[in-house]
C-alpha cells in the first residue's frame, strides 16, 4: 500500500465515525452513548429522535424555540457538508451574551466533553453562527458552524404560552 493510501485510510475512517456520530436511531438501544443526539436527550429528557439537525423541525409546536441561550437549552446545529447530520449540545452555563458552555458528545470523536466554550460570531448576536472550542489544539476552533437556535426542553409550547 502506498504511503498516501496508508495515510488516507485511517483519516477516512475517522472522518466517517465523526460524521456518523450525531445520527440517532428511532429504536432505543441502537446507538452508542457517544452520539450527540441520544446524549443530549439523556441530559434534557427532550423526546425527539433522528438526526440532530432534524430536532429543530421536529420540535416545532412541541418545545419553545429561542435565539437567546439559557442553561438547560439544546443548541441545534444545522446540517452542513462537514456535519451532515447536524449536531446538538446542551447549554450548562451562559457566560455572557456571546459565550456559553456546553456538554456534548462526539464533537471530538469518541468523547463526551463537559464545559466546552461555544461563541456566537453572528453579526446580530442571534446565535445563528458559532465557533466551538477544539480540545486537540487547546483553542477555539477556526470553523464557523450555522445553527438554528435553542430548544427549551424544560417547557412545552403550551406551558410557554401561559
Amino acid at each position: 500500500m502506498s504511503k498516501r493510501l496508508s495515510f488516507l485510510f485511517p483519516f477516512c475512517v475517522s472522518l466517517f465515525l465523526f460524521l456518523a456520530g450525531c445520527a440517532s436511531s428511532s429504536e432505543e438501544g441502537e446507538y452508542t452513548a457517544l452520539q450527540c443526539a441520544p446524549y443530549a436527550r439523556s441530559l434534557t429528557g427532550v423526546n425527539l429522535r433522528g438526526s440532530a439537525a432534524s430536532w429543530w423541525r421536529q420540535s416545532v409546536g412541541v418545545y419553545p424555540h429561542t435565539k437567546h441561550p439559557r442553561a438547560g437549552a439544546v443548541l441545534v446545529f444545522r446540517s452542513t457538508r462537514r456535519i451532515p447530520d447536524g449536531h446538538v449540545a446542551v447549554v450548562t452555563s451562559v457566560e455572557n451574551s456571546r459565550k456559553v458552555l456546553v456538554d456534548h458528545a462526539n464533537w471530538e470523536p469518541h468523547r463526551v466533553d463537559h464545559g466546552v466554550p461555544v461563541v456566537d460570531i453572528s453579526r446580530t448576536n442571534d446565535w445563528s453562527r458559532v465557533k466551538v472550542w477544539w480540545a486537540p489544539i487547546n483553542h477555539m476552533g477556526s470553523s464557523a458552524y450555522p445553527t438554528y437556535g435553542f430548544i427549551l426542553p424544560d417547557l412545552t409550547v403550551a406551558d410557554a404560552g401561559s
